[in-house]
């Protein structure tokens, strides 16, 4: 009677492992540059090799009392998608203080493509870029 039991438990603990190997969870890669940080450098780039499902968040500096916001384009098409974009605004009580524009997109195809930003603010004459940032996504 004990022998039964022990390969009974074991049969169930082989069938959970085995059922919880085939869950496939998506991974979330984070990208966080401050105003400091595009003080130093006004060009930044990062490659990611994502699968479907995986998730890029971007929290970038962005003031928006200036004008300035951040907008991007995706070079090619259904590989990925915006997912979510929000603002946070800086901490009270500093007036004119930057917040940080928070971006979430998703792998929904397999393919390459590159989301540009810029941080930009319409003037008379034209655009005013004050800086980039290029993710290059391979979605594998």
């Amino acid at each position: 009677m004990l022998l039964l039991r022990i390969c009974l438990v074991s049969i169930m603990l082989v069938t959970v492992f085995s059922i919880s190997s085939c869950i496939v969870t998506s991974h979330d890669y984070s990208v966080e540059l401050s105003c400091e940080q595009f003080g130093e450098n006004d060009h930044y780039f990062s490659d990611f090799e994502l699968e479907i499902g995986d998730k890029i968040r971007l929290a970038l500096c962005s003031n928006q009392t200036t004008g300035f916001q951040w907008d991007y384009e995706i070079t090619t098409d259904n590989i990925v998608k915006e997912e979510d974009h929000d603002f946070e605004e800086p901490e009270e009580g500093i007036i004119g203080a930057a917040g940080i524009e928070l971006w979430t997109f998703e792998a929904i195809e397999k393919g390459t493509t590159e989301i540009k930003m810029e941080y930009s603010q319409p003037w008379e004459g034209g655009l005013k870029v004050e800086w980039t940032y290029t993710a290059r996504i391979i979605v594998k």
